[in-house]
């Protein structure tokens, strides 16, 4: 899973594109040949870019981009988040004047997609004002600034002096964030309590380290220079550490008193139009939660006969309880320690990495290592994920160890192909790799398409020969469109916290403390969970699509390379795009 970081705000608003010709009233722009409005669309995307760099440099660490200087963080003011809306609300209206229709065909398509979407669903979720409860354990920012530091770079006086330059202002951003949450109080907005516990607890675990072992003073732990080692040092101990205790009180006696108890969104001011505009948001399809809630329960029902199927051959059991229950009480699917976990993982990363030419013609070069969780964030409830690469760093799939014990040997296997191969590092590092994809496309990530391939990709895995275990082909089939049933079921159906776990836990793929995690996660992220069957769904139905379309000319290689050329294009493009490689095959 990859996190976003929001849009903070522009010190100026954006002026008025122009493009061949002059600029009307309110922005829009005028443009007539199709060559025109193809390059009217990279205009604005090169300024989206740009000023989405300057605004949140952050995002660049956590997309593989270079953002040019190191030494700012984003202003999280509300003045600067309401300009941000501004610039926002003037690109969202100018792109809205050309019709996607009239450059297709052409790259600047691809962009217009990205671009259209993100902007749209920019403006929509505003009625969340997700700002206001912004309190985090799925990568808030306190963790997400944690790993920036992390990767700061050093090495040079220009780099030591943008380092501490960056995290001088570190406090002014905690400070916001209090005064943020503050003002959500008395509007009426806040986070789950569960979810406040968490996040106290990750905050807790950054406190306990000593200076030195901070993740916020790794530019020093890298650098060479005593000087800036002594100021790092300081700055850790005197500024950072200070405000981050800041936080944490306010949380724990402030904040947590008076935040929700009630898990779903809908507790919070425009609630249910929140959840719409985030169900939208993370799976590029335009379904109602009835309607995603209603698929997922006809695709978990066929995915129970699966389960029976399968299980019928290796058990010669036939109930689909019996079946789960038999692959949970295995003893040879659970590890002895954290390091047998560990090194699990990474087999099977090796493995998969080896077979994936096989399966795909355009083969990134980019590595990928299988990183285990630093101490501080496990235990908290955050999921293992993906960090994307870069020319200059490998991909990496982080890895919690934490209670490896009671971990399933099958359920590792198959989070690390979602991980990795040929899951999420497959595809990012493709889109990374791709000439002539406008640079919006590695800062912008639509969890439908994202999370959508890296499902497909665990059924693609067994289709491979990648699986080494029993319980991985069962649980990969058992869980899969439950998040489509439990997400809507606890934001729109009512469902109890023990309700949604034991939906959840039914299935064999998670304990039941792992369901507690995810139900906090759910609370947190609504919509976010469906996202993974409604991309998959898109997938398998386009590749069936493809097969019965082009018979003995169906290649696979050829199949996997349409669906990730393009990035994580919206599902909607996506389907558009195949359909056109398919009508292209078929035409004389």
């Amino acid at each position: 899973m990859r996190i976003n970081h929001r849009l903070s705000a522009l010190t100026a608003a954006l002026s008025c594109v122009v493009v061949i010709t002059a600029c009307e009233q309110r922005g829009a722009l005028i443009v007539s040949s199709a060559a025109d409005k193809a390059a009217a669309v990279t205009t604005l995307a090169d300024r989206y870019y740009a000023e989405t760099l300057q605004r949140t440099p952050e995002v660049a660490y956590f997309a593989g981009v270079e953002p040019g200087r190191h030494d700012r963080i984003e202003d999280n003011s509300t003045a600067a988040r309401q300009a941000a809306n501004a610039v926002v609300d003037e690109i969202f209206e100018q792109l809205q004047s050309i019709e996607a229709a009239s450059i297709a065909g052409r790259p600047e398509w691809i962009t217009h997609a990205y671009l259209l979407q993100e902007l749209n669903a920019s403006v929509a979720q505003r009625v969340c004002r997700s700002d206001l409860w912004s309190v985090n354990q799925m990568g808030g920012w306190h963790s997400a600034y944690a790993q920036i530091a992390q990767l700061q770079p050093v090495g040079s006086p220009e780099l030591r002096e943008q380092s501490l330059t960056r995290w001088s202002g570190f406090p002014a951003y905690v400070n916001n964030e209090i005064g943020h949450l503050q003002r959500g109080l008395k509007l009426g907005y806040s986070a789950p309590q569960p979810v406040v516990r968490r996040v106290i607890e990750q905050v807790d675990g950054l406190l306990a380290l000593e200076v030195q072992q901070s993740p916020f003073y790794s530019p020093a732990a890298r650098d060479d220079d005593e000087a800036f080692a002594k100021a790092t040092g300081e700055l850790v101990s005197g500024q950072i550490i200070p405000a981050l205790e800041r936080y944490r009180d306010f949380l724990a006696d402030t904040y947590l008193g008076a935040a929700r108890a009630e898990l779903s969104v809908t507790a919070n001011p425009d609630g249910r139009a929140c959840y719409e505009a985030s169900l939208r948001a993370y799976t590029t399809l335009d379904r109602s939660g009835e309607e995603v809630y209603e698929l997922g329960k006809k695709t978990v029902a066929a995915n129970t006969a699966r389960v029976v199927e399968f299980g019928s051959g290796v058990y010669g059991l036939d109930d689909f309880e019996a079946i789960i229950e038999r692959a949970n009480n295995d003893p040879e699917d659970r590890f002895d320690s954290e390091e047998a976990l560990l090194q699990f993982s990474r087999d099977a990363v090796k493995r998969a990495g080896a077979e994936m030419p096989n399966w795909v013609g355009n083969m990134p070069g980019q590595p990928v290592e299988v990183v285990p969780f630093p101490e501080h964030e496990e235990g908290t409830g955050r999921s293992a994920h993906y960090r994307p690469g870069s020319t200059e760093r490998p991909g990496e799939y982080r890895i919690p160890l934490d209670g490896a014990e009671e971990r399933s040997l099958g359920s590792a296997e198959t989070t690390a192909f979602h991980e990795t191969w040929p899951g999420h590092h497959l595809q990012v590092a493709v889109g990374q790799a791709v000439d002539g994809l406008h640079p919006i496309t590695r800062i912008i990530w639509f969890s439908g398409p994202g999370e959508g391939w890296a499902r497909y990709s665990e059924a693609l895995a067994e289709e491979m020969g990648l699986y080494e275990t029993t319980t991985g082909p069962i649980s990969r089939r058992a869980w899969p469109a439950r998040g489509m049933v439990v997400d809507p079921g606890i934001h729109l159906y009512g469902w109890t916290r023990e309700q949604a776990i034991a939906y959840m836990t039914e299935s064999g793929r998670f304990s039941s403390d792992t369901g507690e995690a995810m139900v906090d996660r759910i609370a947190i992220l609504p919509g976010q969970l469906t996202a993974y069957d409604s991309g998959g769904l898109e997938i398998f139905a386009l590749r069936e699509q493809a097969e019965l379309a082009l018979g003995d000319d169906f290649d696979i290689r050829d199949f996997h390379d349409r669906v990730l050329e393009n990035g994580v294009i919206p599902l909607l493009q996506l389907r558009a795009h195949i359909e056109a490689w398919i009508a292209d095959h078929n035409t004389p």
